[in-house]
């Protein structure tokens, strides 16, 4: 059987001499010339915008919070006045009832005191018996900076807690035009809390109240002493000597 002879064509291909079709013939197409830089460009500046917009919606990190001027660089507690509870109740101690707890960090600045009121004598309802009942006041104070974190979720969180069990029912009171959100937290054994937000910075004032008997060794009579659970009658001076707080550590 005689084969076909071969042949090659015009570019080089060995072939049988069949017909493949023009498809085959025809050259291939000259590379498409680059687009111009810019048009890449556009490109570019276009996926950008979309990205800013992605980053617009759904951001990335933790913004850092608001401090609206306020600093902590040394303890504040000496020189906090209490002029409101003094004049309600009695003025604080010349000195603090406890050293202060201070803090300086580069993502958070914290101070924490306490701060006595003079004890005050409690005229029973007999008075043919002089009472040797006094009655106390201490006042704490402690004030946190956060300067990376945003504290605003936690603080909202943390409204109707206390660091103290004491089996009372915990009422909370929002207090308006004070801050970004306060809370006055109130309980019938004799403590009250108030406290404050304000970009990062976190204020609280708490007031307790105690009884004491000097009785030289006596136990005490079955009155029990006064009654200190209704602390509603300061509430006023507590936002008061809040607000003289918040501005001494203000710029």
């Amino acid at each position: 059987m005689i084969s076909e002879p071969e042949m090659v064509d015009e570019f080089g291909v060995v072939g049988t001499g069949e017909v493949v079709g023009d498809l085959a013939r025809k050259p291939a197409r000259e590379p498409r010339p680059p687009r111009p830089w810019w048009w890449a460009l556009g490109g570019a500046v276009l996926a950008s915008a979309v990205w800013a917009g992605v980053f617009c919606l759904y951001p990335v990190g933790d913004r850092r919070p608001e401090m609206h001027g306020y600093r902590l660089n040394e303890d504040p507690c000496p020189t906090v006045r209490l002029k409101a509870l003094g004049a309600a109740i009695s003025p604080r101690e010349p000195t603090s009832g406890s050293g202060p707890e201070l803090l300086n960090d580069s993502a958070l600045d914290r101070v924490r005191c306490f701060l006595p009121l003079r004890a005050m004598s409690w005229k029973g309802a007999k008075k043919s018996v002089k009472s040797r009942w006094y009655t106390g006041h201490s006042v704490g104070i402690t004030v946190a900076l956060h300067k990376r974190t945003d504290p605003a979720a936690e603080f909202e969180a943390m409204r109707g807690v206390t660091d103290t069990d004491t089996g009372d029912e915990v009422k909370v009171e929002k207090v308006p035009n004070l801050g970004d959100s306060a809370y006055l937290l109130t309980r019938d054994s004799g403590n009250a809390e108030l406290r404050v937000l304000e970009g990062g910075a976190v204020f609280a004032l708490s007031l307790d109240a105690y009884t004491t008997y000097d009785g030289d060794g006596s136990e005490p009579p079955s009155d029990d002493g006064p009654d200190i659970s209704d602390l509603s009658p300061y509430k006023s001076a507590m936002i008061s000597d809040m607000r003289d707080l918040m501005k001494s550590l203000r710029d």
